[in-house]
């Protein structure tokens, strides 16, 4: 066999769970990872979030965001990977902060919300429970996908009659039409690890805005990860003094027990950004099918953007 009926250039969260969707509808399928260290993927929170991850403006992937959200318990439990179900609070330090916070929900009070979540500190005035919320380990994530792909046959490097450019950030390259639509979106992200003594991570996902300014904290069996930084550099790989000391002073304003814990990586990723940060899934030409420009929603789109494929490819243009 020298070829496959379609070839995914990617092995990230998108690409593989693709691969997957392929594979388990009967498509016989190949992989190429693009291999970054730097892939959103590897690097990412793991929320799953739609509604407070939101931005003004970006309706169409909150509508999307909404529907994948519903598909993951199914498709975690398919695949092994445990789900952080105890959902997001979206917390402020400021009356500005607050009003910001008010499209998620319902605003509780700083009594209300640290009866949610004990470990929050004292500049936190309140913000919005957001229960169906989930997070996920993405790295845990990226090995279950892989190895379900594999157990279903996956190949790798190896040609196809139709081809899913999903390489993330790097898609751009891949093809004329995506050259001047994709760019990276640089963004800096760090794991803190539990220590002895310290107080345990939190249970929620906690969301924060610090005088304006967003940080987030994810909770890991062993620890938080904490981000993101943003900024339009291009493929800058550097992790600057700058982001990492305003994202560990803004994460500790709103969690000061993190103090106690060791900072065991500082990392940089890129996200896939688009002219709208609206993914683009559709067929470019004849042969080559597009499922990039996820900006900061690759994981929570991930099994949307796989039924979407599958329906472009059983919807003809080879």
């Amino acid at each position: 066999m020298s070829s496959v009926e379609v070839a995914v250039r990617g092995g990230g969260v998108i690409g593989l769970s693709v691969a997957l969707a392929l594979l388990r509808d009967g498509y016989s399928v190949s992989v190429t990872d693009v291999g970054s260290p730097h892939a959103g993927s590897r690097v990412a929170g793991g929320m799953l979030a739609p509604l407070t991850e939101a931005w003004p403006g970006e309706e169409a992937v909150v509508a999307q965001g909404v529907e994948a959200l519903a598909m993951w318990p199914a498709f975690a439990s398919s695949i092994g990977v445990e789900l952080f179900t105890a959902g997001t609070l979206a917390v402020g330090t400021q009356p500005g902060d607050l009003a910001d916070l008010k499209h998620a929900g319902e605003l509780l009070t700083s009594r209300e919300i640290r009866a949610l979540e004990p470990s929050l500190g004292p500049a936190v005035r309140g913000g919005v429970y957001a229960a169906g919320d989930l997070a996920v380990d993405n790295r845990a994530l990226l090995s279950a996908l892989w190895k379900a792909c594999v157990e279903l046959g996956v190949r790798s490097d190896v040609d196809g009659r139709v081809e899913v450019i999903a390489a993330g950030a790097w898609s751009g390259a891949l093809h004329p039409l995506l050259r001047d639509v994709i760019r990276p979106v640089k963004g800096e992200i760090l794991r803190l690890s539990w220590r002895s003594g310290a107080l345990p991570p939190p249970r929620h996902t906690i969301r924060a805005l610090v005088s304006g300014r967003p940080v987030y904290l994810v909770p890991r069996n062993d620890g938080l990860v904490v981000g993101a930084t943003q900024y339009e550099v291009g493929f800058d790989t550097d992790v600057s003094v700058a982001g990492v000391r305003d994202l560990l002073r803004d994460a500790e304003t709103v969690l000061p027990g993190i103090a106690e814990y060791a900072l065991t990586e500082a990392a940089v990723g890129f996200r896939a950004g688009s002219p709208d940060n609206v993914p683009i899934v559709r067929w470019l030409e004849p042969g080559v099918i597009a499922a990039t420009g996820h900006h900061r929603n690759g994981l929570l789109l991930a099994p949307h953007t796989a039924a979407q494929v599958v329906g472009l490819l059983k919807g003809g243009s080879w």
